[in-house]
Formats: structure tokens, C-alpha cells, sequence
């Protein structure tokens, strides 16, 4: 049964970029620790997650999780992000998750999937779309 109290700490837009970054880790319920560390990564070189309280991180993670596990999780997982997120950010968001689901080297049709949702409910332009795409790809590149 779902708590019925709002939730005290809602997400703040730090959070929300997290948060989508998470998603795209577990959409093919597969966690590598090539993503796992990307996250870690940005999160403390960004500029963005400055003043972020990286104790926020094990709630946020498992309000992405408990969400996935629940039908039309995702959509309420969007609806958060772009609750928390100003619009300004929703190509940040879009890069970010690029960056994670190439961390390891290749993108699988899971989270390729997951992007296009991602990309879809953050309206972001296709062309835009497709030059964050290739950046990711050019920055994860392997020989």
C-alpha cells in the first residue's frame, strides 16, 4: 500500500537529474558498474551538482526503483522529473542520460528505448536529440 502522505523532501531539479540518470541505468535491469561510476563521476565534476548533498542519492535511487517496479511507474517517474526539472535543464537531463547509457561502450535496445522515452516526454528536438546523441557516442567511444 502506497503511503498517502505527500513526501516531505520532494525532488529538487539536481535530484530530477539524477533521477533520469538512474532510469536509463536500470531500464534494461541490468546496472554496470561502468554506469555506476559515470554517475558518480558527473555528479562530482559538473558544475551543476556544486551544492548537490549527495546524501539525497540513496533516496532518489530508490524512488526511481520502487517506481519501475510498479505499473505505469515510468510515467510517474517522468511526471516528478518534469515537475522538479525547469525546462531549461531538459537538455541537460537528455545528455546526462546519454553519457550513462554509453558509459560502458555500447547502448543496448533497452535503454536506446528508454532514451527515446526520455527524449520524447522532455520534448526535446530531434535534431537537437541527435547531436547530444553523437556527442555521447564520440566521448564513449571505444577501440
Amino acid at each position: 500500500m502506497t503511503d498517502p502522505r505527500p513526501d516531505p523532501q520532494p525532488l529538487t531539479a539536481q535530484d530530477a537529474l539524477v533521477a533520469v540518470m538512474i532510469g536509463v541505468t536500470i531500464a534494461d535491469e541490468n546496472v554496470r558498474t561502468a554506469e555506476l561510476v559515470q554517475i558518480q563521476t558527473i555528479i562530482n565534476h559538473l558544475p551543476i551538482f556544486a551544492d548537490y548533498d549527495t546524501d539525497r542519492l540513496d533516496r532518489v535511487s530508490r524512488t526511481v526503483f520502487d517506481l519501475m517496479d510498479q505499473d505505469d511507474g515510468l510515467d510517474a517517474l517522468f511526471g516528478l522529473i518534469r515537475d522538479a526539472l525547469p525546462e531549461r535543464l531538459f537538455e541537460t537531463a537528455y545528455a546526462l542520460a546519454c553519457d550513462v547509457a554509453a558509459a560502458d561502450g555500447r547502448v543496448s535496445e533497452v535503454e536506446g528505448r528508454m532514451l527515446i522515452e526520455v527524449r520524447e516526454e522532455l520534448m526535446i528536438d530531434r535534431l537537437h536529440a541527435a547531436a547530444i546523441e553523437r556527442g555521447a557516442r564520440a566521448r564513449y567511444q571505444v577501440l
